[in-house]
């Protein structure tokens, strides 16, 4: 008899998580609650227009390639990775500044020059130690399991000689000393879903994760990814359910035994869960032996933030725009603690600027520009009513960026619509809305986070952001590669 397994969820943990299974000699199959692959990957195709939903940015080119080769594959026959240059363009609007931060280090520098020289010498030094922060956080630990306090122990005097009590702003702050260079090698756990005045300065490996590997972009964008993974899962296999939205995990004593859809039951030996894992056992686990992650203990988390992205499309082409731009605000601290720690929505704002276009003009209709714009908001603990809010904050944005870098954007639009945390909520059933399930702080990182192997119930396992190594492209792909190792120890076991 074939061993058989259920994943909940598609986003790329549930994805790379189906495949490592599949390697493995299991019967897979796949639940989506949306009509399409990719969760916050997903795609919308609109006027002529694709728009990537949510992660744009593609590092550690490596992680997807393994994926591939488990079943003798090469990934650059289902999608093209492009790299980018540069890799992110900061926008500083309190005195409009430009700082181009590039593959090319030479370039890097004298791009710092320009604002502070000394923090040249200063760069070099945070890259010493995001390198030696890399080796440990990225090469050694995102990989294996944290299910045992112990091994967690055994880690604490190399990560308190990697300074991790530091935050990510107080790492970089001690080699950098401009105040806008401070900030544009801070931002990164925003990526992830972190405060960068709270989250552990662990997360500083992506400055050399950034420079091992470089930026890339996939032609076709991140939704070209999904579909070349849901070729691959066809052509080994693996069962797919669209519009399939997992109402309860069963559970029988402590063991996970199946998953209810609708009116129906499915059973399986593996149950391998890709939605929040909050959400998850707030709601689809009604068991007793459901001691460690209680009602009262899930919502008492510290949650990431909040997302509000518009995606839009102009008749104009904003040809000197970069495929990604960082537009920062006249504040950064005081808007960070309005986010994170006051929970409320701030006049001002910081923001990501998306323009696939840049790259591949097969985005947008000919002649048309392409983007999206995110902002970081507050998550749902502090309810925000986003069907009023949403357009107000919506035209302050489109105001701002037709102020600044995207001249004439307001009467040019073609198309524009939005996504706010209510719809991360009701759509990715994230808790609170927030964009990256728990946030990455100290007390919620490695043993500390959401098992992949979970504590209460047998032959349940979590992949994707809620769960170790984090949220982040890599992060989640990396906690399918967890996974995998502690099945490969189970069976050792037996």
């Amino acid at each position: 008899m074939s061993k058989t397994a259920i994943i909940v969820g598609s986003g790329f943990g549930g994805i790379a998580a189906a495949l490592r299974m599949k390697s493995l000699g299991y019967d897979v199959t796949l639940h989506e609650k949306l009509n399409q692959l990719g969760g916050r990957a997903r795609v919308f195709k609109k006027s002529g227009f694709t728009f990537d939903a949510g992660p744009t940015v593609i590092t550690a080119p490596f992680l997807f390639d393994e994926l591939f080769k488990l079943f003798n594959k090469e990934r650059k026959d289902y999608v093209d990775f492009i790299k980018l240059d540069p890799w992110y363009r900061f926008y500083f609007s309190s005195n409009d500044k430009v700082f181009n931060y590039s593959a090319s280090l030479d370039e890097t520098e004298k791009e710092i020059a320009k604002f502070n020289y000394d923090d040249v010498q200063g760069y070099r030094n945070l890259l010493k130690i995001s390198e030696k922060i890399f080796n440990v956080g990225f090469e050694k630990l995102s990989f294996v399991p944290f299910h045992d306090f112990f091994f967690m122990i055994k880690q604490i005097p190399t990560l308190i000689k990697l300074k991790s009590y530091l935050s990510v702003f107080q790492l970089v702050s001690k080699y950098i000393k401009n105040e806008q260079i401070r900030q544009a090698f801070s931002i990164q756990p925003l990526l992830l879903g972190g405060n960068p005045l709270e989250t552990t300065s662990i997360y500083n490996l992506i400055h050399f994760l950034e420079r091992k590997w470089g930026v890339y972009y996939a032609m076709g964008g991140t939704g070209k990814i999904i579909r070349a993974f849901e070729n691959l899962m066809k052509e080994e296999k693996i069962k797919i359910f669209k519009n399939s939205e997992v109402q309860r995990i069963i559970t029988k004593n402590n063991t996970a035994v199946g998953i209810k859809i609708k009116s129906k039951e499915v059973f399986a030996d593996k149950i391998i869960v890709n939605s929040d894992p909050a959400y998850t056992y707030k709601n689809l686990i009604d068991s007793k032996s459901n001691k460690k992650w209680t009602k009262k203990k899930i919502e008492n988390m510290d949650y990431s933030m909040g997302l509000f992205v518009i995606y839009f499309g102009t008749k104009k082409i904003y040809k000197d725009i970069a495929h990604h731009t960082i537009w920062m605000g006249k504040r950064y601290e005081g808007l960070l603690k309005d986010i994170f720690n006051k929970r409320i929505l701030a006049d001002d704002f910081s923001l990501y600027l998306h323009r696939p276009t840049a790259t591949d003009k097969s985005m947008a209709p000919k002649g048309c520009d392409c983007f999206y714009v995110l902002s970081p908001v507050p998550n749902l603990k502090n309810p925000i009513n986003w069907k009023k809010e949403g357009k107000i904050y919506e035209k302050k944005i489109l105001q701002a960026l037709d102020k600044t870098i995207l001249p004439g954007l307001i009467r040019n639009l073609k198309i524009c619509f939005h996504m706010s945390p209510n719809d991360f909520k009701n759509e990715y059933n994230s808790l609170f809305g927030s964009g990256f399930s728990i946030s990455p702080i100290f007390t919620q990182s490695a043993w500390f986070r959401f098992h992949n192997r979970s504590e209460n119930f047998k032959n349940l396992y979590f992949v994707g952001a809620g769960s170790h190594p984090g949220a982040g492209v890599p992060g989640v792909i990396s906690s399918a590669k967890v996974l995998e190792n502690i099945l490969r120890y189970e069976s050792k076991e037996h």
